[in-house]
């Protein structure tokens, strides 16, 4: 029955039109793996902020304040940091689009040689090799973006800088805010006493991330969540252990 299903689906994903519909998807840039990172970064360094003021036993109001300058600064900054990674990667492909588009003009037959190669190490020979070469080359631009493709492994849309900003510094905050939201419920108590809940929160949020991820890219959404709890769970522990050795010396 379940082959039947995956055979069912196999065929349904590969008519004319679907094949069509996914290829030209493919080509708008994709910021999933921003928000993943993100929510990721936002989730465990806010925690471990609050499970460090908890190891050094400051007050609740502290802790909260410490994530939320986490959120702020932090998100910031990893914001800032794909905007200009993002600003690079689109400069490189201007710059390089630029180089292929002089080599094109200026040395026509290296470039085509280019090509030629480019498609006999895919296993073209002969004639059709030559036809692949010439109807490559018989546009300008669809020659120089094949070089880019293929030549430098660049993508022909780039992300937008903004947007890459935009949507880390969202699933950062989105994420990071999770560790917090109990802390401020149970103000009136102790840190030690609402960290539970903060860690509880955590958890949920790090399986969530773990597990949509892994169903995006078609792995064990389980095992994914499991593995993303974990590797909160290690950043967190050594956050408590740094707390409470500073909270040790301040009593010394």
């Amino acid at each position: 029955m379940g082959n039947d299903t995956s055979l069912h689906e196999l065929l349904r994903d590969h008519t004319s039109d679907a094949i069509r519909a996914r290829l030209s998807s493919r080509q708008a840039p994709s910021y999933i793996g921003d928000a993943v990172l993100g929510a990721m970064d936002g989730t465990v360094t806010t925690f471990a902020a609050i499970a460090g003021a908890t190891g050094a036993g400051l007050a609740g109001s502290i802790g909260i304040a410490l994530g939320l300058a986490n959120v702020c600064a932090d998100g910031f900054s990893m914001a800032v940091g794909n905007y200009q990674r993002a600003g690079a990667e689109r400069h490189v492909l201007e710059q390089t689009r630029s180089d292929e588009e002089q080599h094109v003009r200026r040395h026509p037959e290296g470039e085509r040689e280019e090509i030629r190669q480019i498609f006999a190490a895919k296993g073209f020979t002969g004639d059709s090799l030559e036809t692949i070469v010439d109807v490559l080359t018989a546009d300008a631009e669809r020659w120089v973006d094949t070089m880019l493709t293929e030549e430098h492994g660049l993508r022909l849309v780039p992300q937008s800088p903004l947007q890459v900003a935009l949507v880390t510094f969202g699933a950062f905050a989105l994420a990071g805010l999770v560790p917090i939201l109990p802390l401020a419920f149970f103000l009136s108590q102790s840190l030690e006493s609402a960290f539970p809940y903060s860690a509880l929160a955590t958890a949920v949020t790090f399986f969530a991330i773990g597990y949509a991820k892994a169903r995006m890219v078609a792995r064990p959404p389980w095992r994914a969540g499991a593995a993303s709890v974990l590797l909160g769970v290690v950043a967190a522990g050594l956050a408590y252990l740094a707390g409470t050795l500073v909270g040790l010396l301040g009593a010394g």
